[in-house]
């Protein structure tokens, strides 16, 4: 073999090599990188809707037909009032979308990232600086926005723990009134005016409701310190087991009327106090038809109100 052809030969050989160097090189770029990719995009879509499936049987109802049957998370939630009644329904749809709602954006931005993390480093970047920078910019944007961030993290726990609900008669402290919508950062509460107010949830120290499991009507009558305290005690207490039976009440009440007796005793008068358990937010209704019917029985029995002259027993129902 002459010189030139062992030169042709080993240029050839050296061809061969590159162009098989070259191959190997770009296969992972060409082939395995864009299916990893592809893969990893498949799982993301998939385990989202896996969990957007699980998020929408906690949180809806079995069927639009009967939306008081519930399942899973919701179920799990504790009813504190009468779950047939329509405020309540309303109440639990609202929280069970609003819980639906926060725990699908949830799901979304951590697949979103976990996505973009895993893309990122099977094109061999370096994930370590993105990290580090969303680390700062996050803790910035939860230093210059931490009053919404306090609210909207309220407003989750309020929901998780349903502190409360539309329809329910709730005191916040500087407002009492029925609550007309719940959300993340606001709470809508209409007061006994009329007067519309926008709570955030950050701010919300302490809540009084008074439309969860039951209510207490309490009824405090006032008689003059003169007359038979124990006969004015029994004719209270029969008055009010009378009203108690009464149409009007008598789906809102839960039990007997209990005479717990004389409250206070001032040198004007002497104060009767009698408690009746309600259903929730019934309370009210249920004081004023007992404390009419007592008063009209004081007038018939001829027992005194404070400062109610001798021998007027009709001044005691027109008081």
């Amino acid at each position: 073999m002459s010189r030139c052809d062992i030169v042709r030969t080993v240029g050839t050989m050296s061809t061969h090599v590159i162009a098989f160097e070259w191959t190997e090189a770009n296969r992972a770029w060409l082939i395995e990188t864009p299916v990893r990719i592809a893969c990893y995009v498949v799982a993301a879509l998939v385990i989202r809707w896996l969990l957007f499936r699980v998020i929408d049987r906690a949180t809806r109802p079995r069927s639009r037909t009967a939306p008081d049957e519930r399942s899973g998370m919701i179920k799990t939630l504790r009813d504190k009032t009468n779950r047939t009644a329509p405020r309540v329904v309303a109440r639990r749809a609202q929280r069970a979308k609003t819980i639906g709602s926060v725990l699908k954006s949830t799901v979304s931005v951590v697949v979103v990232v976990w996505l973009a993390l895993s893309i990122l480093s099977e094109l061999d970047v370096n994930i370590a600086p993105f990290i580090a920078s969303a680390g700062i910019i996050g803790l910035a944007i939860g230093f210059g926005a931490q009053h919404l961030v306090a609210d909207f993290v309220s407003g989750v726990f309020m929901m998780m723990e349903d502190q409360y609900g539309v329809g329910d008669i709730a005191d916040f402290g500087d407002v009492v009134g029925e609550i007309e919508s719940v959300g993340l950062r606001i709470t809508t509460v209409r007061d006994m005016d009329g007067t519309l107010w926008y709570i955030r949830n950050g701010e919300i120290e302490r809540v009084g409701n008074m439309s969860q499991d039951f209510a207490v009507a309490r009824v405090e009558v006032p008689v003059a310190t003169d007359v038979d305290l124990d006969r004015a005690q029994d004719v209270a207490l029969a008055a009010a087991v009378d009203a108690a039976a009464e149409g009007a009440v008598v789906k809102n009440v839960r039990g007997e009327p209990e005479m717990l007796g004389v409250q206070e005793v001032t040198p004007s008068h002497a104060e009767l106090r009698l408690t009746v358990k309600t259903e929730p937010g019934a309370q009210w209704s249920v004081q004023r038809h007992l404390r009419s019917r007592i008063l009209r029985a004081f007038d018939t029995e001829g027992i005194r109100l404070p400062l109610q002259p001798w021998g007027a027993p009709g001044a005691s129902a027109q008081a």
